[in-house]
């Protein structure tokens, strides 16, 4: 089995004139309150320990008390905008303000409480990239959930995503069975697929989430990736595959543990299958980003070269090897593992 790592930070992409174009016809291209720029003003950063006292790379922080008034209304403003189209949500407040000085997008977290309730939730205010939009978008058209953003020249902010990190899920799971461990299994494999099928790389255990479901007397499970900075960025194949990363190997083993080679391509084809129902669904606004990432630079010419020469070998399709940009990559890999034609 092949393991892959990253061993580059990779460079941030402006949003260019034609991706804004398509932000704005779907709605996610708004004039905010605040910029990313605006929350690095801080004065001080605490670092946020876990309870076993581990560093969490997390840093609550301080602002100037005649600074923080005004950004807490302005942060409001903006999870009203995310969450409710801009609509006033009484009896809100920001409890906490946080930033994280791991990964690419380097992110502020913003918890927001109900004072009604108590009832908490969470967004992310980070440095736009047009990876990361790219990803964000496809997410929304090909995964089974939907993903709320808006940018705001070079700001993006963020819903959160609802789940364990996968990483934690299997540290607490190394001692005790999981439960239901072939339906879990199943959704690695289906979500493995989902990953290669719309080229996310990265997908390392502390890049996505376990969302556990109670499905009467039963136990459901769903993989939901909560990075997207290595969107169609990377040149090696398997770097698109889940399974070659040293942190899923837990669930690459259990999954060929429970089941055979032919019912894990059967999981696969039910998933792509599923994709393509999505495609179909949403079939414009898919075609309005793909004919925008095709004439967009979002990784080098030694990965593009490298991606298609893997490609063309993995689809037995020379095609690939005329492609000049991982926008034109991307689509005809979606037309094959998917089985339609987009352009």
């Amino acid at each position: 089995m092949e393991f892959n790592h990253i061993e580059y930070r990779k460079p941030f992409y402006k949003i260019k004139v034609y991706l804004k174009e398509h932000l704005k016809k779907y709605s996610r291209l708004e004039k905010l309150p605040l910029s990313y720029e605006d929350l690095t003003r801080y004065r001080d950063l605490i670092p946020i320990m876990d309870k076993n006292d581990k560093d969490t790379l997390w840093r609550g922080v301080i602002y100037d008390s005649s600074d923080r008034e005004g950004l807490n209304d302005q942060l409001i403003r903006i999870y009203e905008m995310l969450v409710a189209d801009g609509d006033k949500i009484p009896f809100l407040k920001i409890e906490n303000i946080d930033f994280c000085t791991f990964g690419n997008s380097k992110p502020f977290r913003i918890k927001v409480v109900n004072e009604l309730n108590d009832n908490y939730d969470f967004y992310y205010v980070k440095i736009a990239d047009a990876s990361r939009v790219y990803g964000l978008e496809l997410e929304d058209i090909f995964s089974p959930d939907k993903i709320s953003f808006l940018v705001d020249k070079d700001t993006l902010v963020e819903d959160h995503i609802v789940g364990v990190p996968c990483d934690e899920f299997l540290a607490k799971h190394k001692r005790t069975k999981i439960e239901n461990r072939m339906r879990f299994a199943k959704e690695f494999v289906k979500f493995n697929e989902r990953c290669f099928t719309r080229l996310l790389g990265d997908m390392r255990a502390y890049n996505f989430v376990v969302e556990i479901t109670q499905d009467f007397d039963n136990i459901q499970y769903r993989l939901r990736a909560m990075d997207f900075d290595q969107q169609s960025f990377e040149g090696r194949k398997n770097i698109y595959l889940p399974q070659y990363y040293t942190d899923n190997i837990a669930m690459v083993e259990l999954a060929q543990e429970l089941m055979s080679s032919e019912t894990a391509e059967q999981y696969k084809r039910q998933e792509r299958v599923a994709m393509r129902k999505r495609y179909l669904a949403t079939k414009q606004k898919t075609k309005s980003l793909l004919r925008r990432m095709k004439n967009d630079s979002i990784s080098t010419k030694d990965n593009i070269r490298q991606l298609a020469k893997e490609l063309s070998i993995f689809h037995k399709n020379d095609d690939f090897l005329e492609l000049k940009s991982m926008g034109h990559i991307l689509t005809l890999h979606l037309e094959l593992q998917i089985g339609v034609t987009i352009f």
